[in-house]
């Protein structure tokens, strides 16, 4: 049998939504854009920060891999959306891959540092919904991913297909106390989303996906209190936190060949967060104060 020893993603013209860098750690986006270059790939760094989205182009240039270009743009604007789209394919001439990473986490994310603890009393649920808060949300959650979607799929048809990959969060599947109610509804029409792409476009060739993140050490929980961080690490059954890259490597299988034949599924990327009942992710917190 013979080995190939190609990069998995050569010839391939991705684009990834949010992918700036804005600190070391940098987020899932920068790490997907470069793992994608780094198999091949060329890759159109999208974010409305030119200073982040050069940060990002920098390091897939100095790592020599692959091939990197920035568009500067608001993924949220119809506009702007389809400039997006259009560049990718005069740049490169085609369009095989659509990441849609863009993510909005309501007035709690803006916060500088996350408290310790929450109670269920404050004013995170349906009834306290800040109209704003909620627009915004399903702005940059939903509503960019549709419009790239919408743009990317006549593009990627006439070449035989492509792969649309969605990120959403944990926090789509099961309600957190990390952002309010907006975050995570905007996210679960994420995966709805995804599901219907795969539906009514798999006869173009178009195969959509959705990873779903869990409990990540990344550039915003760089902010989070310690006590929350390590909450969030033991309630996860392998007892660790992700990092940007565990999701980037998702995208990448999800964006290669190696997935011909998987659409429209949700794929959690969280060290197994579902698969304890809650009684026992109370008990691995409770044996770890216990220690």
């Amino acid at each position: 049998m013979s080995i190939n020893l190609k990069p998995r993603l050569e010839g391939k013209v991705c684009i990834v939504t949010g992918a700036g860098m804005h600190d070391d750690l940098g987020g899932t986006g920068m790490a997907t854009a470069v793992s994608l270059a780094r198999e091949g790939a060329k890759v159109l760094v999208a974010d409305i920060s030119e200073k982040n989205a050069t940060n990002t182009v920098q390091v897939i240039r100095n790592e020599n891999f692959g091939q990197a270009e920035l568009f500067i743009g608001d993924a949220t604007s119809e506009e702007e959306s389809k400039a997006m789209i259009e560049n990718a394919e005069n740049q490169f001439g085609r369009l095989d891959v659509l990441v849609n990473n863009l993510g909005y986490g309501g007035p709690t994310r803006r916060r500088n540092k996350l408290k310790q603890s929450y109670s269920l009393d404050e004013s995170r649920g349906i009834t306290e919904i800040d109209k704003q808060n909620w627009a915004a949300a399903f702005d940059m959650n939903l509503n960019s991913a549709m419009l790239a979607s919408r743009h990317a799929i006549p593009i990627m048809a006439k070449t035989g297909g492509g792969s649309i990959i969605n990120v959403s969060s944990c926090d789509a599947i099961s309600s957190s106390l990390n952002y309010d109610a907006s975050y995570a509804v905007s996210k679960g029409a994420l995966h709805m989303l995804t599901r219907s792409t795969a539906a009514w476009h798999g006869r173009q060739g178009i195969r959509a996906n959705c990873i779903a993140p869990g409990h990540l050490h990344s550039s915003f929980s760089n902010h989070f209190d310690p006590d929350l961080r390590e909450r969030r690490k033991q309630i996860v059954p392998l007892g660790t936190e992700g990092t940007p890259w565990d999701v980037a490597m998702a995208a990448v299988f999800l964006a290669s060949d190696e997935s011909r034949w998987i659409s429209g599924i949700i794929m959690p990327v969280d060290g197994g967060l579902f698969a304890a009942q809650p009684i026992l992710a109370h008990d691995f917190i409770t044996k770890q104060k216990t220690k």
